[in-house]
C-alpha cells in the first residue's frame, strides 16, 4: 500500500506541473488553436490528478499530494517553458511542452510497471493512453512549425 501511495502520488505531482506547464503555455501563445489546446490539456491533467487523489485516498492514503515541486518541475522538464515563453516561439514553447511530457509518459511507464492494484492499474492504463496521445499530438505540432 505505502509503496503504491507513493507511486500515486508522483504522478499526481507529475500531472500537476503538467497542469501548470500547459497553463503557462496558454498564456503565453497567440494562436487560438494552440491556445485552447494548452487549456484543455491543463484541465485535462487537473481532472486526472483528482482521480489519482481519489484512488490514493481509496487505498488508505491519509493526504494524497495536493501540489507540483519546484524539483519536480525542474526535474520534470517544464523549467526552460519560462525561457520558451518569454520569447513567444510557438515552436519553443511546443518544444519545451513535449519534454514536459517525455517525462509524463516515462513516469506512467514506470508506474504502470510498479504492480499497482487492479483499480489503480485500470485508472493509471487509462490516463496513459490519453497521455501518450496529448505528447503525440504536441510533437506532431512541433514539427508542422518550422522554427
Amino acid at each position: 500500500m505505502k509503496k503504491e501511495n507513493t507511486v500515486l502520488n508522483n504522478l499526481i505531482e507529475t500531472l500537476k506541473d503538467g497542469q501548470e506547464g500547459f497553463k503557462q503555455a496558454a498564456e503565453s501563445v497567440r494562436n487560438p488553436a494552440l491556445k485552447s489546446l494548452f487549456s484543455e490539456y491543463s484541465q485535462q491533467r487537473s481532472r486526472f490528478a483528482t482521480s489519482l487523489q481519489a484512488e490514493a485516498r481509496k487505498l488508505g492514503e491519509e493526504k494524497p499530494e495536493t501540489s507540483s515541486s519546484a524539483t519536480g518541475a525542474l526535474h520534470r522538464g517544464w523549467i526552460n517553458l519560462k525561457s520558451a515563453i518569454t520569447g513567444g516561439d510557438e515552436h519553443a514553447i511546443l518544444a519545451e511542452c513535449e519534454r514536459g511530457e517525455d517525462s509524463a509518459v516515462e513516469e506512467y511507464k514506470k508506474a504502470l510497471d510498479d504492480g499497482l492494484s487492479p483499480s489503480a492499474q485500470e485508472l493509471v492504463s487509462r490516463q496513459f493512453a490519453e497521455i501518450k496521445a496529448a505528447h503525440d499530438r504536441i510533437r506532431s505540432l512541433r514539427n508542422a512549425i518550422k522554427s
